[in-house]
């Protein structure tokens, strides 16, 4: 299943990781094992270092194994969510049809 992993990074361990020269090799390991369909990285709102990584996830079990890297390394903040792509939600048509004949009023 097509994932959204989002991750910010905390000023302070940010900083403490570029300060040790860990941060992009940190960053590269970890999206090595994941193995991303994208992975993009930016300031969020609240000014720190954060990331949007698409991937995919075959089961939830693999959870814990995509987050911890991120929580261990960082002490990220860290959230999933499945998404769609257009061809997705082009296969999902038919089933909003059928949720608005069944509970559209």
């Amino acid at each position: 299943m097509r994932m959204l992993l989002r991750i910010s990074i905390p000023v302070e361990a940010g900083n403490a990781a570029a300060k040790a020269g860990t941060l992009g090799s940190t960053v590269e390991r970890i999206l090595a094992d994941l193995k991303p369909e994208a992975a993009y990285f930016y300031a969020d709102d609240e000014g720190q270092r954060a990331g949007s990584i698409v991937f995919d996830m075959k089961d939830t079990s693999q959870i814990p194994a995509i987050a911890e890297p991120w929580f261990l390394a960082f002490n990220a903040k860290v959230s999933v969510r499945p998404i769609m792509n257009p061809q997705d939600l082009a296969t999902a048509v038919p089933s909003i049809g059928q949720a608005v004949k069944q509970f559209g009023s």
